[in-house]
């Protein structure tokens, strides 16, 4: 039983598992592994791509999170040593919110384009960072920055 509102002297009957009203206990993180219940999901273009052909909603949730896990696993090995100033040199670029891939591919032109200056920014420097770094590192990275 859920404590009464402060409000309503009658406690409410918290539901069972099983009744579609059930919210399953807050998980940490390490302890989560699944989630119960379902989630509409809106299908843009990206989404569509990757399941093109595919009917089956078992066959797409499963698409979907293996299309995810390696995703995650991408974030957890993957990314650039960058300096705070680096950071906020890229965080200026990426200011105006999503990036798509081809805008994070030319992340180096755009620092060499940029007028941003911050005390220990090495333009020429960060620019070949990001050239020599890998797509999947160049996403992590402005995954990191949170675009």
């Amino acid at each position: 039983m859920r404590p009464p509102a402060d409000d309503d002297s009658t406690p409410s009957p918290v539901p069972d598992r099983g009744d579609p009203t059930w919210v399953a206990p807050a998980l940490t993180r390490e302890e989560q592994t699944r989630r119960v219940g379902k989630t509409p999901v809106f299908f843009g273009p990206p989404l569509a791509i990757l399941t093109d052909g595919q009917k089956n909603t078992m066959e797409i949730s499963g698409k979907l999170n293996r299309t995810a896990e390696r995703y995650m696993e991408i974030l957890r090995h993957h990314g650039l040593e960058l300096t705070d100033p680096e950071y906020r040199c890229i965080a200026h670029i990426c200011d105006f919110g999503f990036m798509s891939p081809q805008e994070i591919r030319e992340l180096p032109m755009e620092v060499r384009l940029t007028r941003f200056e911050s005390d220990g920014l090495d333009k020429a420097s960060l620019a070949a960072k990001l050239e020599a770094a890998s797509f999947a590192d160049l996403v992590v990275v402005v995954e990191l920055l949170g675009f």
